[in-house]
């Protein structure tokens, strides 16, 4: 395969007349933004002339009744391909892309085993610590089992502020800051509500940010500046409640560490086509990673598009290479603009318009 813009519109003529299943909604808490990132791709793929079939997963239906629809549907419209715009579980649990290799579909996206490690905080924690990356000190804490007196749930040598999230949900759902002893068990109840498990970790001073991998190439460094007290579902889903720094201003060598510490993380738990990596900046200028979002949001207005923009990858262009990966196996080395990814001059800063998943 060339690698410029005649070889890309070679291959784009070569596929696009394949059956794209675009895969949104589902069971899950984050539906309806699923259903934000499933339009704003078929309309894309629409553009650049590919043959797209919406597939809108229904949310109340059980994970086996949502199987049974995925896999009718998509044996009824005889899909070839399929692009993947489900957050959440059944999304980004590995449950969607394990019925796809069994009909022996190409998807976009991570595989079952890295989409089971990065919907999992502790899992994929591991695997980023054996990476050599940082991570938040943290441990597990059976929701039910903590009394109300909850004095002796905070570990020994740990202080307040605290974090108290579910281990498997995305979109900051069941997350809390805990800053007294008296705000732990309704943190820890609040996450029961996903699971009988949640993660506490250390609160890391800093700057947030999130960096998008596309291949194999990270992409600019975003930075998150949150109105709410944190970038809770709120702050990430409600217009104006969060700016964002689109390339986040940084020391180039501190921008290039933060780089390669997503493509660490991106590369840790076997990520491929796409991915993004949330972190802290700490005070002293290190990446703490927090976690890997395997199918991040992606609305025209979503923050790895608004990155891609940055390196002169329109949204459509974005769609297309990502579904073009899918189609040619996992080809991390498809052609970006001549020069490779140079992010433009012009930053871009704002909210992102409800979008980011």
């Amino acid at each position: 395969m060339t690698h410029d813009s005649r070889g890309f519109a070679l291959d784009s003529r070569r596929f696009a007349s394949q059956k794209v299943a675009v895969l949104m909604g589902g069971p899950s808490e984050e539906h309806e933004i699923s259903l934000k990132s499933g339009r704003g791709v078929v309309d894309a793929l629409l553009r650049r002339r590919w043959a797209v079939v919406p597939v809108v997963i229904p949310k109340p239906l059980t994970i086996q009744e949502a199987c049974e629809f995925v896999e009718r549907t998509l044996r009824e419209i005889d899909a070839e391909l399929a692009f993947i715009a489900l957050h959440g579980t059944f999304g980004e649990d590995g449950m969607i892309q394990g019925i796809c290799e069994t009909r022996h579909i190409p998807y976009t996206g991570s595989d079952p085993q890295a989409s089971r490690l990065g919907i999992d905080k502790v899992a994929s924690r591991r695997w980023f610590q054996d990476a050599g990356l940082l991570v938040p000190r943290w441990r597990v804490l059976e929701t039910g089992s903590v009394s109300t007196g909850i004095a002796d749930a905070l570990p020994s040598g740990w202080s307040y502020p605290v974090v108290v999230k579910p281990i498997n949900q995305g979109s900051s759902l069941g997350v809390s800051i805990v800053r007294r002893d008296e705000d732990l068990w309704p943190a820890l109840r609040e996450a029961a509500r996903f699971g009988s498990h949640a993660l506490m970790e250390e609160f890391v001073e800093g700057r947030e940010l999130t960096v998008g991998v596309l291949g194999e190439t990270p992409l600019p460094v975003v930075e998150i500046r949150p109105r709410q007290p944190f970038f809770n579902f709120t702050a990430k889903y409600t217009s104006g409640e969060t700016d964002y720094v689109v390339p986040a201003v940084l020391p180039p060598a501190t921008a290039q560490r933060v780089q390669s510490s997503a493509l660490t993380a991106h590369r840790a738990i076997g990520c491929r086509h796409l991915s993004r990596t949330d972190l802290i900046l700490n005070r002293h200028g290190v990446p703490v990673i927090l976690e890997v979002n395997t199918i991040p949001g992606f609305t025209p207005t979503s923050l790895l598009p608004k990155a891609a923009a940055c390196c002169s990858i329109s949204y459509d262009e974005l769609c297309e290479r990502i579904i073009l990966m899918a189609a040619l196996g996992s080809d991390p080395t498809l052609p970006f603009p001549v020069g490779g990814l140079t992010q433009t001059r012009d930053a871009w800063q704002g909210d992102a318009d409800g979008s980011l998943a």
